[in-house]
């Protein structure tokens, strides 16, 4: 099944006092992969920048920088695009069953692949990261789903599965600063934090993962229409498994990424991907930014 969606991502910054320059850089263009396409897309700057320029990150993201050089004190970053999926959800029991400690070891010994350069970055999805810590209590959390000969397909959906059941989601519980040692003293946290621990867990024993940004579809109870722009960005783990390559898995919803889902981008942790980051000048204190999402079938006339 293919479905296309329209989505639209607005950032809004007021500024209690001018700022002369405002320079950022957005990761908001989603990425052309197997199972998606962006069709069309576009980034809208108000105030219009005096320089902008486009071009892919290091992980092959898509990315924009921009510079706005007139006073201003409010800045209003849009990005519109319409996108193609077609990707399929996988079969939980027809993931790769070679067990997790051969699948590190490939890795460890340099026999995941043939490929010099994919090597490269499996090993650097071994590593720690700005958010991503291995610590005792990640080691201790991960336990009970890393047992020994345990099949690597099975070892990712339990461990999504107790991240899922085992910790509560609470909006504006953590930051984006939070650890994954403070998430599991408070059992509770949001998307981001809910796959920066299974990313942990996962590099602390030896298995390849990264963080993917991106969005998942809402939709609304029974009965009751969607709220227009009340949508948000998502984040969840792609983990690598000979065989099927690069598995995406939602610890946050308890599933394995299907045609619901539109991929921003991956990189080591949210670090890599936050869909906005800059520096402004100005003599007052900045401002926390507004965003509203809205990602819905194409010809839904987004709210936005």
């Amino acid at each position: 099944m293919t479905r296309t969606y329209d989505l639209v991502h607005r950032t809004t910054y007021a500024y209690p006092q001018p700022v002369t320059d405002s320079y950022g850089r957005t990761t908001l263009t989603p990425r052309d992969v197997p199972g998606q396409a962006c069709l069309a897309t576009a980034l809208e700057i108000d105030p219009a920048p005096a320089d902008t320029a486009a071009h892919v990150d290091y992980f092959g993201n898509r990315t924009t920088y921009f510079g706005v050089t007139e006073p201003h004190t409010r800045l209003v970053v849009t990005s519109r695009s319409t996108i193609e999926v077609s990707r399929a959800q996988p079969e939980p029991d027809r993931l790769p069953t070679m067990p997790w400690e051969e699948v590190a070891e490939s890795v460890r010994d340099g026999v995941a692949t043939v490929d010099e350069h994919a090597l490269v970055r499996l090993r650097e999805a071994l590593l720690p990261s700005p958010h991503v810590s291995r610590t005792r209590s990640v080691r201790d959390f991960a336990a009970p789903s890393l047992t020994p000969g345990r099949p690597i397909g099975e070892v990712l959906v339990d461990l999504a599965h107790r991240i899922r059941t085992e910790l509560t989601y609470r909006s504006g519980s953590t930051t984006v600063h939070t650890t994954q040692d403070q998430l599991l003293a408070q059992r509770a946290g949001v998307c981001q934090d809910f796959a920066h621990l299974m990313i942990a867990a996962l590099r602390l024993h030896g298995l390849p993962a990264r963080y993917s940004s991106g969005y998942i579809e809402t939709r609304p109870p029974a009965g009751r229409e969607k709220l227009r722009g009340a949508d948000a960005s998502h984040a969840w783990v792609s983990a690598w498994a000979p065989g099927a390559g690069w598995v995406e898995i939602d610890p946050t919803n308890d599933q394995l990424v299907d045609d619901r889902y539109v991929l921003l981008g991956w990189g080591r942790d949210y670090h890599d991907v936050p869909p906005l980051r800059g520096v402004i000048f100005t003599e007052g204190r900045g401002a926390h930014p507004s965003v509203q999402v809205d990602l819905v079938p194409a010809g839904s006339d987004p709210f936005l």
